[in-house]
């Protein structure tokens, strides 16, 4: 990946004057440039940015030089920014020179608001952003060959086990939200958060029976003390209906069937959109809910012969679980899905954690969901909101890249093992997820 050179305002910092100097100490010590998820090049003319260290821990590339530093002006008439904004959380590739620190100076940023005005966008709004089909190169849509490879892949079992020196590069990369909270929350002061939550690996454990998985009342607490505070959505792979019966929070917005199919909250609260109470507000797929039907009863008939496999209908996907399917079985298994989907070339066959994903091959995914609610909550194109995106699975990587190319917010994977991702931070399971939500709501001053 190729890291420009700052001869531009990056987009975080546009609007923002911005002045070069020598490095300086300028009112306080300056935090380290550092932008998670970035690959450090052997030799380069710039300084890439770095993920934090350690104060005791030594570079082990010796080509690396020392980390130049973020300065930015501090006085009682201007929004001080913490150094963390140019390069925490924010996902542009810029660079300094060490001889090219520098200082940047806000105007005064709008104070966060809570939405108060929603111009509802109806659901064949989507259905026309939706047209056309999937990119299978970058959509991660399983081809032939592929599939018990990825089936493996799915299996912590099966996956390759990061060395202690790799670990700690990836752990560098994608460091700990807890641990890295204040450089979060720096990057987020001054603006409207916006929290999206995957639910299966994020709000509960994954457990061997789908039906089973169900949240805690403690992090039933968190959710709704965070939904309080900011506007709140659950994106899941389950069916909306199925999420919202997990969670039990009608102040949340809901994204099923990986946002394809998105619900406003049913109660009021402090950021309930202006539209009748539980409207539907996107549903891009509708025409392909008899399909989805018939695969789902062809699909279930199949699995009845295989001990342990389970077909799940999330009305516009379906899910084949084989958590449960002895590891001999797993060849056979995804040979009678893909026979099933050869005679339905609309659908795609994508995957999880050890399981299956039918989808319509439509432009729709948690990504799109996203920006959706994004634009419909009134945050489109606004440079004071901070989207934070909290998800344990591939589909969430979606979402992650809509936040790395926006340029704003941050994605925080879930998981207890390296694994490709464009996630800024890590989190490594649900109890992780259950702490820094109460965090956020403790640390009531980023507002400010």
């Amino acid at each position: 990946m190729a890291i420009s050179s700052c001869s531009k305002p990056p987009r975080h910092l546009q609007g923002i004057k911005i002045t070069h100097e020598k490095f300086q100490e300028v009112g306080q010590p300056s935090l380290p440039i550092y932008r998670p998820g970035v690959h450090r090049p052997q030799s380069s003319n710039h300084l890439p940015l770095l993920p934090p260290q350690s104060p005791n821990r030594r570079h082990r590339r010796g080509s690396i030089s020392p980390l130049a530093s973020c300065s930015f002006s501090l006085a009682p008439s201007w929004v001080s920014i913490s150094p963390v904004l140019c390069a925490v959380a924010m996902t542009n590739h810029a660079a300094f020179t060490a001889e090219d620190t520098v200082t940047a100076v806000a105007a005064p940023a709008q104070a966060a608001r809570h939405f108060s005005s929603f111009p509802p966008r109806r659901a064949r709004d989507c259905r026309k952003a939706a047209l056309g089909r999937m990119d299978l190169a970058a959509s991660g849509v399983l081809r032939a060959g592929s599939l018990l490879d990825s089936m493996k892949a799915s299996s912590p079992r099966h996956a390759k086990l990061a060395t202690g020196a790799d670990h700690e590069d990836w752990i560098e990369k994608h460091p700990s939200a807890l641990e890295w909270f204040e450089a979060v929350l720096g990057a987020a002061r001054g603006k409207q958060i916006v929290m999206f939550l995957d639910y299966d690996g994020t709000l509960s454990p994954i457990v061997e029976d789908p039906e089973s998985a169900v949240m805690t009342e403690d992090m039933r607490d968190a959710v709704r003390a965070v939904a309080q505070h900011f506007p709140t959505a659950i994106v899941s792979g389950r069916c909306r209906d199925k999420a919202f019966n997990f969670v039990k929070l009608e102040e949340l917005y809901y994204a099923g069937s990986h946002g394809m199919d998105i619900k406003g909250p049913t109660t009021v609260s402090n950021h309930k959109a202006k539209q009748a109470a539980g409207e539907v507000l996107c549903q891009p797929a509708t025409e392909f809910l008899p399909v989805i039907e018939e695969v789902y009863q062809t699909l279930t008939a199949k699995m009845q012969s295989i001990p342990g496999a389970t077909v799940e209908n999330n009305k516009f996907c379906l899910s084949v679980h084989f958590r449960c399917v002895a590891e001999e079985e797993w060849d056979g298994l995804g040979e009678e899905v893909r026979a099933v989907l050869d005679g339905y070339p609309d659908l795609c066959l994508t995957k999880g954690r050890k399981v299956l994903e039918i989808r319509p091959s439509i432009k729709w995914d948690k990504g799109n969901a996203l920006e959706f609610l994004l634009e419909s909550l009134g945050f489109a194109g606004r440079g004071d909101v901070f989207p934070i995106y909290i998800g344990d699975d591939r589909t969430d990587e979606d979402a992650f890249k809509v936040l790395r190319n926006m340029g704003q917010g941050i994605g925080i994977l879930v998981t207890k093992f390296p694994k490709e991702t464009s996630a800024s931070y890590s989190l490594r399971e649900p109890a992780e997820v259950k702490d820094f939500l109460r965090k956020l709501v403790k640390s009531n001053g980023i507002k400010g």
